[in-house]
C-alpha cells in the first residue's frame, strides 16, 4: 500500500494511521504524435492508430443563455454583479490528449496527469546520452 504507516500504542490499545503520499508533479512530459490503442467507435471495435492532439477549449459563444444573462445583468449602473473567483489553488493544469482514430476518425479524450511542461511528438530520451548544449 502506497504511503506513510504510523502506529502508536496507548494503555494496550493499539492504533495505526495511514498517511497518503502526495505524487510529485511531474515536470516534462513527451507524447509521441502516434498511438496504437483500442478504438470504440462502431466500425473498428479493435487496436488501431489513433493520431494524438492536445485538447484545447473552444471559443464562449456570445450567445449561450448564460452569457446572454451576465451581459443583461452587467449592463447598466451597478458594478460588478457577480462574485469574481480570486482564489486560484493550482499551478498547473490536467493534460488532455485527443485520440482520433485513423480508420474510421472515431475521437475520444484521454486526460493525463498534471505536469509544468508538455510536449507532444519530442525528441526521445537514450540512455547514456551527453547532454547537448
Amino acid at each position: 500500500m502506497d504511503g506513510l504507516r504510523l502506529e502508536n500504542e496507548i494503555e494496550g490499545e493499539k492504533t495505526i494511521l495511514m498517511l497518503k503520499e502526495r505524487r510529485p508533479i511531474r515536470h516534462i512530459v513527451n507524447i509521441p504524435k502516434t498511438r496504437n490503442t483500442f478504438c470504440k467507435g462502431t466500425k473498428c471495435r479493435k487496436h488501431t492508430p489513433h493520431k494524438v492532439t492536445q485538447y484545447k477549449a473552444g471559443k464562449a459563444s456570445l450567445f449561450a443563455q448564460g452569457k446572454r444573462r451576465y451581459d443583461r445583468k452587467q449592463s447598466g449602473y451597478g458594478g460588478q454583479t457577480k462574485p469574481v473567483f480570486h482564489k486560484k489553488a493550482k499551478t498547473t493544469k490536467k493534460i488532455v490528449l485527443r485520440l482520433e482514430c485513423t480508420v474510421c476518425k472515431y475521437k475520444m479524450q484521454l486526460p493525463l496527469k498534471r505536469c509544468k511542461h508538455f510536449e507532444l511528438g519530442g525528441d526521445k530520451k537514450t540512455k547514456g546520452a551527453a547532454l547537448v548544449f
